[in-house]
């Protein structure tokens, strides 16, 4: 059970939390930044970002003109799934610091008028975790076992796994155990890494334990948790046989023998019996009364990966979860009509629910959109692209693709979520050394798939310092390109037409311009040449032109606001976006 702060009207933290503007449904239009901890900036110097590291850097996001930072996993954790196996969900792992430093980072974000949400990953803990090592340790049946989902195996002897589940890491889901005597014992069901063991949310004492989780770090003054693999947890009663369809890859293209290992995205699309169960959205209501029992609007956040989106609508209604990512926006090519047709589903879909729609285009799990929108290979979500994949990117048709679908993504209506360095323009770092990768895919496909490292690599902040200022020494968890100078914090800050201007300056008009709160009306983009290939929209006082084909259109008149590339006179350039005073 997590010990929670003693007393709560003395502590510095709930002092800070009172500073933080109390503002009506903030999530509605908020820009959320998403920080990947170990990449983010490291204080000590010891190669991996930390939670010093992030406090400090604190000042350029509130600079940038985001609204709050999302923190992905710094909880207590063996890292072999990179801090979503977690054996304390109640502690900092070392890694990162400590809960006084989680504290001082907390209350920088305050002061500064950012708003703070936490990971939480509920559907699975760490084979380290106390309560999987209390419940292997614990006979059959007992309630330790219990708390996880433990089955006895089929065939005569119990040497068949329970079901015919696979892993979304490839295999199968299933691991026996063995018994104090040295004989085979039951098996336990793992979604992910058999160091990922599923607990068993039909458990009373599990749902009691992470209530408990959620006051912890509300206690200490935390807005709100993105729930990870928000549409797991519940398995279908029974546990029934399953055969997955062929994965093609969720990013377009066909798939290989590699894709063939369960995609997530593929699963939840198909209903599986262990993804998108009627029972999860107790939980929620559940949570969401803890949540509203706090001052200040704290949220909830869902990586749902549910299709269409009509379904996935019900993780955000009003008694339940807040925001749902839109993964099916993230996975849309760059191109006028299926844009369109993803929008206009998006937001009827949300507001059906009275929800906005979130939108999002890169995250820690995918091929950064400065790569991905130029990339014709394969891309199965979580498992990236490989060293024998066709139509690697080309660098700045992706950047100016990249460009132009932030200009469009922060003009619509609803909430955005951007990944830590989209805002300087990082592409995918594809060409990491062998030896220096850590993703579990890039072992379990054999070298097959590079996996997601290539989004996490330290961003870089100083064009002239070690390890491009990520930290004090040279050191970095993953190695950094050598050619990312340019593309440091400090090379584009206030640099006309740099990617960190174009960001900055969106985020400042989006706000100016309520386009958060706005409301989306299409308009007419001509008959000429080219046309069909444009996206034209209003939103309150701006006009949004996109162009997603491969020739200039003209351009209307008008005041120009923001523009994603350089405009040819009367013309808006292919992969270009800009915005016009209405």
């Amino acid at each position: 059970m997590c010990k929670r702060l003693d007393i709560l009207e003395e502590s510095d933290t709930v002092a800070a939390m009172t500073s933080v503007l109390l503002n009506s449904q903030w999530w509605r239009s908020a820009v959320i930044y998403q920080i990947y901890p170990r990449s983010f900036a490291d204080a000590n110097g010891d190669g991996m970002g930390d939670l010093r590291g992030i406090r400090d850097r604190l000042p350029a996001l509130a600079e940038l003109g985001i609204d709050a930072v999302w923190l992905s996993p710094f909880y207590t954790s063996p890292q072999r799934d990179a801090g979503y196996d977690v054996a304390d969900y109640c502690d900092v792992d070392p890694l990162f610091g400590t809960l006084d430093d989680f504290d001082s980072m907390t209350a920088r974000a305050h002061e500064l008028d950012l708003r703070v949400i936490v990971d939480l990953v509920p559907n699975h803990s760490s084979s380290d975790h106390r309560w999987f090592q209390e419940a292997l340790a614990a006979a059959p049946g007992s309630d330790e076992r219990a708390r996880y989902i433990f089955r006895d195996g089929g065939g005569e002897n119990g040497e068949l796994p329970p079901n015919n589940w696979d892993s979304v890491f490839g295999g199968k889901a299933w691991t026996r155990t063995e018994n104090p005597d040295g004989t085979p014992g039951q098996w336990y069901l793992h979604l992910f890494d058999s160091t990922q063991p599923d607990l068993d949310w039909n458990s009373a004492w599990v749902r009691r334990q992470f209530e408990d989780v959620l006051r912890f770090w509300l206690d200490r003054g935390v807005d709100g948790f993105r729930v990870d693999v928000a549409h797991g947890m519940i398995k279908a009663d029974g546990l029934p046989d399953w055969t997955p369809p062929v994965a093609g890859g969720s990013m377009g293209g066909a798939g290989t023998a590699a894709d063939a290992d369960i995609a997530a995205d593929d699963l939840a699309a198909s209903r599986a019996p262990f993804w998108a169960q009627d029972g999860v959205h107790e939980i929620y209501r559940e949570w969401r009364e803890i949540l509203n029992s706090y001052a200040g609007e704290r949220i909830l956040a869902a990586e749902a990966w549910v299709d269409p989106l009509t379904d996935m609508a019900n993780w955000v209604r009003p008694d339940e979860m807040h925001q749902a990512f839109n993964f099916p926006y993230l996975e849309t090519p760059w191109a006028a009509e299926p844009l369109r047709a993803v929008i206009d589903a998006s937001i009827s879909a949300f507001s059906a629910v009275d929800a906005p729609s979130t939108w999002v285009l890169s995250n820690h799990d995918v091929v950064r959109h400065a790569s991905r929108l130029a990339l014709t290979a394969a891309n199965p979500q979580g498992h990236g692209i490989g060293p024998n994949s066709a139509g690697l990117p080309i660098p700045e048709l992706g950047l100016r693709r990249a460009r132009a679908a932030t200009a469009l993504m922060l003009a619509l209506p609803g909430s955005a979520y951007i990944y830590q360095g989209e805002e300087l323009g990082l592409p995918e770092v594809i060409d990491l050394p062998d030896e220096a990768r850590e993703d579990p895919t890039w072992f379990r496909t054999n070298g097959e798939r590079y996996g997601r490292d290539g989004c996490r690599v330290p961003i870089p902040w100083e064009s002239d310092s070690p390890a491009y200022g990520f930290g004090p020494s040279d050191a970095t968890w993953l190695p950094q390109p050598a050619d990312w100078a340019p593309l440091a914090r400090d090379a584009q800050r206030n640099v006309r037409n740099s990617t960190l201007t174009m960001y900055t300056r969106a985020l400042a008009l989006r706000r100016a311009h309520e386009l958060g709160t706005g409301e989306l009306e299409w308009l007419d983009a001509g008959t000429g040449t080219g046309a069909n290939k444009v996206l034209a929209l209003r939103n309150g006082d701006v006009l949004v032109y996109a162009n997603t084909g491969d020739i200039a259109v003209p351009l209307p008149a008008g005041e120009v606001l923001l523009s994603s590339g350089a405009l040819g006179g009367e013309e808006l350039p292919a992969d270009t976006t800009v915005w016009l005073r209405a």
